[in-house]
């Protein structure tokens, strides 16, 4: 990964973050984006004092101007891009029948809009270098979580986004990956959307018995190197994916009765 330049949506903090780092170790040249620009420069500042080369810009992932601009803005400062990190998302937790529906779309716009436009923009740099595309998604990706239902379709949308591009790249040597950590330690619970729109502000989970962003970023990275096309992380995450695919029914009150254990769950 030595002078790869390494785009990562949502890098200032999280998983993002720690992706920032683990490259920036492995010599590469990072841009990291994200909405604001305080944590952003905090990264960034962190990054150079560490010897790496590094470059922020303040977009949302999910307007389509702001991703244009993001992939013009790497190959004008680094050459062109090598390696696209689809890293920035929202969660949301709430019953679909309480929920507003501008939470499900905002996730959307998020989550799967937001990688859309981002490879867009960024891929015919990524083609010529013969680089690698990343989806940053989820377990919910393989199997649908209660109170979770906007996150969750973003995240099967992603799957079979990155699926049909995988197929279509393959006579040009690009490499996607489906990445979908298990319960990571980040602040996305705390951000995590309610039935109204407005942060939850605090997880509903102990973060500490997580894995951590780092161990999470270290993973990808090697999964990223070595040109994988799924990783699934945490015994509990491939366990989940393993047990859905062959007793689907009885894994719907697996994870109802998982998730209703939650602090405040709107499904007690």
């Amino acid at each position: 990964m030595q002078d790869k330049v390494v785009v990562i949506t949502g890098g200032s903090s999280g998983i993002g973050r720690a992706l920032a780092q683990e490259f920036g170790i492995n010599g590469s040249k990072i841009l990291i984006t994200g909405r604001r620009e305080k944590p952003l420069i905090e990264t960034a500042t962190w990054l150079k004092s560490q010897g790496m080369e590094a470059a922020t810009m303040v977009a949302d992932v999910s307007q389509e101007s702001d991703n244009r601009h993001m992939a013009e803005r790497a190959i004008e400062q680094f050459g062109g891009i090598d390696i696209l990190i689809n890293n920035a998302g929202i969660s949301m937790r709430a019953l679909f029948e309480e929920v507003e529906l501008e939470v499900i779309r905002r996730v959307m716009d998020i989550n799967f809009y937001g990688a859309v436009f981002a490879t867009k923009y960024c891929l015919p740099s990524i083609i010529e270098r013969e680089g690698s595309v990343v989806g940053i998604s989820s377990i919910a990706g393989y199997r649908g979580l209660p109170a979770r239902a906007g996150y969750s379709a973003s995240k099967f949308a992603l799957h079979g986004f990155l699926e049909s591009l995988r197929a279509e790249m393959l006579p040009k040597n690009v490499h996607v990956l489906t990445a979908c950590p298990g319960f990571t330690a980040s602040n996305i619970r705390e951000a995590s959307l309610t039935s109204n729109g407005q942060p939850q502000g605090k997880s509903p989970r102990d973060e500490q018995k997580m894995m951590s962003a780092e161990t999470c970023a270290h993973l990808i990275y090697k999964a990223v190197k070595s040109r994988k096309k799924h990783l699934v992380l945490t015994t509990q995450g491939k366990l989940t994916v393993w047990m859905n695919k062959w007793f689907p029914g009885f894994m719907d009150q697996v994870v109802y009765d998982h998730l209703a254990k939650e602090e405040d769950s709107p499904l007690k």
